[in-house]
């Protein structure tokens, strides 16, 4: 069982910075997981942001976020990080962190591939 507590979020104005953090709990070592972000704006379904392989730290991201969103790690803490620059109305969403074994690639951006969910942090960008 993981638990995953999230921390970062709020208001920022367009073109500013905001980092998000994810403290996992549970298993003594993470090897194997992912670890991923997700966000769910008003109205829209959940969509995929950005992901790190607990093991060799090799990120994927989505296009939409790709060049402004760094995604991180940090063993000794067990924390994983969403570093997000240059911030855009349309990243106002609920950010949402998750973690599973996730074996292929091609299911690390799928939602329904991870059991293990933090609670959800807004994260607001005014125009």
């Amino acid at each position: 069982q993981v638990q995953l507590v999230e921390s970062g979020g709020g208001l920022v104005q367009y073109g500013g910075s905001l980092r998000l953090s994810c403290t996992a709990s549970g298993p003594r070592i993470f090897t194997g997981y992912t670890m991923a972000w997700f966000r769910q704006a008003p109205g829209k379904e959940r969509e995929f942001a950005a992901a790190i392989r607990w093991s060799t730290g090799i990120p994927y991201y989505a296009d939409s976020v790709k060049d402004r969103f760094t995604i991180s790690r940090d063993d000794d803490k067990n924390t994983f990080y969403l570093q997000m620059d240059s911030l855009r109305p349309e990243d106002t969403a609920v950010y949402y962190c998750a973690a599973d074994l996730i074996a292929s690639p091609s299911s690390i951006g799928e939602g329904d591939e991870y059991d293990y969910w933090g609670q959800g942090t807004q994260v607001t960008v005014s125009s």
